[in-house]
């Protein structure tokens, strides 16, 4: 049966189907060959449930915060302060894309929004600073991963959803992971600066730093509000997103006074767009999660692995394969709706720590974001920058394969993804 499925996928894939399609078709598909004598409302009700659930409310107001701040003073901000900040070391004007990303992503938890809000801003300036094109391109791209790493993480929300897993706690985890991911991207630059020869930029007087602190005052408080928040237990991750709204519109409507009521409502009309795109695959996803249980593809697999005595390092190794392959053809959050399901319940039968296992998962999703030839932000940037998808593509594979090696490091390396939750929730 899951043959039959994948295969009618892929030719839908091939045909280029909408995604929705490319999931759905085969999941309703497998009910009438495999399953017709289910009752129709009970595959209605799996549709529904794949977005009945509260914890996925969390999404569509990140979405509306990160469009916000996309769109007014607080991504701009941000960056200045962090540019202040790092900006004299060699290469300071890559550290600042990275930091700024971090930054960014840590209000918006979305790395197509970070690509959007940091392109026009900081690219220009990489380009004065004697950086070529190509990794120029190829960082900002790369560095806007660490959005789905740095908590709030959309993708952790999902997964989360899926697995029962504490999000909390996976947002925890992803600090340290994305932080790791956003060094090894510093070290790159570093090289890169040296070998052209880049000088750093002026130290930034501590009045200098002080007004960048000043000016950003409003937009650091989101990250404080946010993380704060959820790790002190005053509010859930859910909460924390309906409030990083009003909060984003405030600054930017009130404090910064940067748009009005019109541009809202074309914001808003954005926000819900890329919402219902969001959870019609999740609709899908839940009835593919279904079809998966009662074929018994979990099990299935584990007894393969069990026949192969095959554990759990050589389990890891097919799962970043698995995701790589899938990365570079679809978008991450189907990718995530169509592997975890049948993949996550082997991990734990093997051991591994739910935890870790939405790390690997997450850093994977990370990656596909920026594979080609299908890679979500290289099109972004693209559209953003008005650059070649080419262009792009060059600049990116150097951070493809630095993001490879990553992967492997937290594969296995667990207490990389474990320590930071450990140290808090016990």
């Amino acid at each position: 049966m899951i043959l039959i499925v994948i295969a009618l996928a892929i030719i839908l894939l091939v045909l280029g189907f909408e995604m929705f399609l490319v999931l759905g078709v085969p999941a309703l598909a497998t009910k009438e060959l495999f399953y017709g004598n289910l009752p129709d409302p009970a595959v209605v009700q799996k549709i529904f449930g794949g977005v009945d659930h509260s914890t996925l409310l969390a999404i569509p107001f990140f979405i509306f915060a990160a469009h916000l701040m996309g769109s007014g003073q607080i991504a701009r901000n941000l960056t200045g302060f962090v540019r202040a900040m790092i900006g004299h070391t060699r290469g300071g004007m890559g550290h600042t894309v990275i930091g700024g990303s971090m930054a960014f992503g840590s209000v918006s938890g979305s790395a197509p929004a970070t690509v959007a809000a940091m392109g026009k801003m900081v690219y220009p300036e990489m380009r004065k600073n004697g950086f070529s094109e190509k990794f120029s391109l190829g960082l900002l791209v790369a560095s806007a991963e660490t959005a789905l790493l740095i908590p709030p993480s959309i993708t952790f929300i999902i997964y989360g959803w899926m697995t029962g897993t504490s999000i909390a706690r996976l947002f925890a985890g992803g600090l340290a992971v994305g932080v790791f991911l956003g060094l090894a991207f510093a070290i790159m630059v570093w090289i890169e600066a040296k070998r052209r020869g880049i000088e750093p930029d002026a130290r930034s007087s501590w009045g200098q730093r002080y007004q960048a602190l000043k000016d950003s005052a409003w937009a650091l408080g989101m990250p404080v509000i946010i993380l704060g928040g959820i790790y002190s237990g005053t509010i859930t991750p859910t909460e924390a997103a309906a409030v990083s709204v009003v909060y984003a519109i405030f600054v930017e409507m009130v404090i910064y006074r940067n748009f009005g009521f019109k541009d809202l409502f074309r914001i808003t009309e954005q926000s819900a767009i890329s919402t219902c795109v969001i959870f019609i695959l999740l609709a899908m996803g839940g009835l593919i999660s279904f079809y998966v249980t009662l074929a018994q593809v979990p099990t299935q697999i584990t007894d393969f692995l069990t026949a192969i005595d095959a554990g759990p390092i050589q389990f890891l190794l097919a799962v970043n394969i698995c995701f790589l392959i899938a990365g570079m053809f679809i978008d991450p959050n189907s990718a995530l709706l169509i592997l975890v399901p049948p993949l996550f319940p082997v991990a734990m039968a093997l051991g591994v720590d739910p935890v870790h296992f939405g790390m690997i998962v997450t850093l994977n999703i990370s990656l596909g974001m920026i594979t080609p030839p299908f890679g979500l932000d290289i099109f972004v940037a693209s559209s953003t920058l008005q650059k070649p998808v080419l262009s792009i593509i060059k600049g990116v594979w150097p951070f493809v394969f630095v993001n490879i090696l990553v992967l492997l490091v937290i594969t296995y390396v667990p207490q990389i993804s474990l320590f930071i939750p450990k140290m808090l929730f016990g």
